[in-house]
Order: C-alpha cells, then sequence, then structure tokens
C-alpha cells in the first residue's frame, strides 16, 4: 500500500512541476507580445509626432488683395509663419508688419492670433507698407526679437530698444530659427532680404516686394538650399505694369527654377496675376489677406 502511495504521489509532483513550467513558457510569451507590440508602436507615434510639429501655416495679415472679406485691406503686405499653436515649441514669425498696426492688430484679433504668441520679426526693407505697423505692435509685444537689413537707419534701432526689444542687424545670410533663413541683402539702391522656409515638401520663399528681382531672390535661396527644390514662392513679386513679354519670361524662369507653386499679391499686379494663374493652373494660389497655407 505504501508503494502506491508513493507512486501516486510521485506522479502527482511530476504533473504538478509540468503546469507550472507551461504556465511560465505562456506567461513569458505574453510579455514577449506585449513588448513587440509597444516596440512596433513607438515609431508609429514618434513619426505622427514629428510630422505634426513640422506642420506650418502661412497667413497673410495684411494686404491689398483680400481673400477674407472680414478682414481690412491696406497697400502693404504682412504675413506671419506659424509653426506652433499659442507660441509654444518652434517659434512663430512675423514677416513684416504692413503699413499702419490698426490695420494690422485689427486683422490678427479677428484671426484670433495674440500678437504676444509671435517670437521673432523680421523685416524686408525700408518702405513705409512693410514697416510702418511697426511700433504699435511693439506697444503690444516689446520682447520680440527683430530681424533688419544692416542698411535700416539708427531711427528703427532706437525705436525697437525704447520697448524692450532686441534687435539683429543682417547682411549676410543669417539663421533666423531652426530651418528659416534670411537670403541676406540684396539689391543695390533699395537693400531688401527675404525669408526662406525649409518644409518638407520643399523650400518657401517669402519676399516683400522683390526690389532686387523676384528671379534673383530665388536663385539666391537655391544657394542656401542647394539640395531643396522650390515648393513655394509668396509675396510681392513687383511687377506691377511689366509689359507681358517680360512677365512671359519672368515665368519662363520660374519653370526653368522647378518652382512648384506661386502665390503673388501686393506689388505683384493684376497682370502678373492673371498670366501666373493661366501657366500655373491649380498651382497658382489666390493669395491677400486672410489667405491661410498649410504646408
Amino acid at each position: 500500500m505504501n508503494r502506491r502511495i508513493l507512486v501516486i504521489i510521485i506522479i502527482g509532483i511530476t504533473i504538478l512541476v509540468w503546469l507550472l513550467i507551461l504556465n511560465q513558457t505562456k506567461t513569458i510569451k505574453v510579455e514577449k507580445d506585449t513588448e513587440e507590440k509597444i516596440t512596433h508602436q513607438k515609431p508609429e507615434i514618434m513619426e505622427k509626432k514629428e510630422i505634426e510639429t513640422k506642420r506650418i501655416k502661412i497667413v497673410t495679415l495684411y494686404d491689398n488683395y483680400q481673400v477674407d472679406p472680414k478682414l481690412e485691406t491696406g497697400w502693404g503686405f504682412s504675413c506671419l509663419i506659424r509653426r506652433s499653436p499659442k507660441g509654444e515649441g518652434e517659434p512663430n514669425i512675423l514677416f513684416d508688419t504692413g503699413a499702419d498696426s490698426p490695420t494690422l492688430l485689427s486683422n490678427m484679433e479677428k484671426l484670433e492670433i495674440k500678437p504676444e504668441e509671435i517670437d521673432i520679426m523680421v523685416l524686408s526693407h525700408i518702405h513705409g507698407d512693410h514697416v510702418d505697423g511697426l511700433e504699435g505692435f511693439l506697444e503690444k509685444n516689446g520682447k520680440v526679437k527683430v530681424y533688419i537689413p544692416a542698411s535700416f537707419p539708427n531711427s528703427i534701432r532706437e525705436k525697437i530698444k525704447s520697448f524692450g526689444g532686441a534687435y539683429i542687424d543682417t547682411s549676410t545670410s543669417a539663421e533666423i530659427s531652426n530651418n528659416v533663413h534670411s537670403t541676406e541683402e540684396l539689391g543695390t539702391w533699395i537693400k531688401e532680404q527675404s525669408l526662406i522656409v525649409k518644409t518638407e515638401k520643399g523650400i518657401v520663399v517669402i519676399t516683400g516686394c522683390a526690389h532686387p528681382g523676384i528671379v534673383n531672390i530665388i536663385k539666391k535661396a537655391k544657394e542656401i538650399f542647394p539640395k531643396e527644390g522650390v515648393y513655394l514662392v509668396l509675396g510681392g513679386f513687383h511687377l506691377s505694369g511689366t509689359s507681358d513679354i517680360e512677365l512671359k519670361n519672368i515665368i519662363n524662369d520660374f519653370r526653368k527654377l522647378d518652382v512648384q507653386k506661386v502665390a503673388p499679391c501686393h506689388c505683384s499686379g493684376d497682370r502678373c496675376r492673371e498670366l501666373f494663374k493661366e501657366e500655373y493652373k491649380e498651382n497658382f494660389i489666390e493669395n491677400g489677406v486672410g489667405k491661410i497655407i498649410e504646408i
């Protein structure tokens, strides 16, 4: 009898050990599967977050052409390069200030853009239709960092300092922030800088009035980013009153430079916009105050 009991005990222990080993194997498999699931999810989440971070909006805040009927027009130009909501993350950049601050600030308010959300300002050239909104803006946000062409008069520097702001003179190409550069001061009689924004789709060239020549500005942008294509050129092209022959030659130069999209406004001229629209068709963007371009 004792021998039979001993055999039963041994068999019971053997079964118990086998069950424990089986359970441990299942636990390891579940942990491994869970680990693999988490490991595979992380890149997707990071990739999505990275894409969201890189998306930018370019908002035309001041222009003589109108896209949004609730906004005011005026002869001049200003746009916002909005790279993060509520001023968080990558700095938001205001390019030019238009001809007066009441119109600029009113349009910003209607678009629910607060002056304090703007971290950096870049001024293209000294003409009033691009810088006369400066003082009124500084009254709302005196902490902004302002990039100005080195040829600017000292009165502009003193004005910026009087509101507690900081200015940076640019004569050569400057890195404004991550993936954003100025062209440098171009031109002879009228010195002007433009802005270049590197995006996943290529570079975006933003011009105030393009006094040095819009094609020259694009060529300079390509020198600074030689490996990037030109996704978009927007702003003032300074082609009002230019003959059709000259306009078509310029449009041909755009094609040679592989410019994908265009969004002329301000001083570009009606005929310029008509001919660019004929050539670029769905890649022509009707630009004016209130236009929002998401990239």
